[in-house]
């Protein structure tokens, strides 16, 4: 099968507005350009796939089968607009946790690859060619870590708290964008390039 490039999605903050912990459902609320932004990304021959830090449960705020709930109401809002994503990947751990199970140092929390290693055996992607998106710095950061075109950070969520967390970031393709709506031009704009 031929390989296809990705745009990994965070999700808190990125896609959908970032209440601390989120884990209700009802309390998913989509930015206004996410259902747009994602139709464009998905014309244009992208696999989109979410990479979500949920430290939140190690930490005993939520249960693991929260972080599903909310996920499939996320793709129900979606396909609702005509839009959707093709997996959701997610990190539980934190090494300051509370629950025993998920408390440790993990391959999976950005910006380790694990998720992005899930993915590969899900997908036949084309890292070269694919992006991170996320308003964080370990968004950023694991583009670099995975190999991949360019990292762009949205200043939506703690996005303009981590913009100036970037400057010490050595590395070549990293982008700072309004949102969403923005990084999804910047990279239309560049695909294809090959970047780093």
């Amino acid at each position: 099968m031929k390989k296809k490039p990705a745009v990994f999605l965070d999700r808190d903050g990125t896609l959908m507005v970032n209440i601390d912990y989120i884990h209700h459902p009802e309390k998913v609320k989509l930015f206004a350009k996410t259902v747009d932004s994602l139709k464009k990304l998905r014309k244009a021959g992208f696999y989109l796939v979410i990479v979500t830090n949920q430290s939140g449960a190690a930490r005993g705020y939520f249960k693991i089968a929260d972080i599903h709930s909310v996920n499939r109401h996320l793709q129900k809002l979606l396909k609702a607009q005509g839009a959707s994503l093709d997996a959701f990947f997610y990190c539980p751990h934190h090494v300051k946790g509370v629950v025993k199970s998920l408390t440790k140092e993990c391959d999976c929390r950005k910006p380790r690859t694990g998720m992005v290693k899930q993915a590969l055996k899900k997908f036949p992607i084309d890292l070269s060619r694919s992006y991170v998106v996320g308003d964080n710095r370990g968004d950023v950061e694991l583009a670099k870590n995975a190999g991949m075109a360019a990292g762009i950070l949205v200043r939506t969520g703690h996005g303009r708290r981590a913009q100036h967390e970037l400057k010490n970031l050595k590395m070549k393709n990293k982008h700072v964008v309004a949102g969403i709506a923005q990084a999804t031009k910047w990279i239309l704009k560049h695909q294809g390039e090959q970047l780093l």
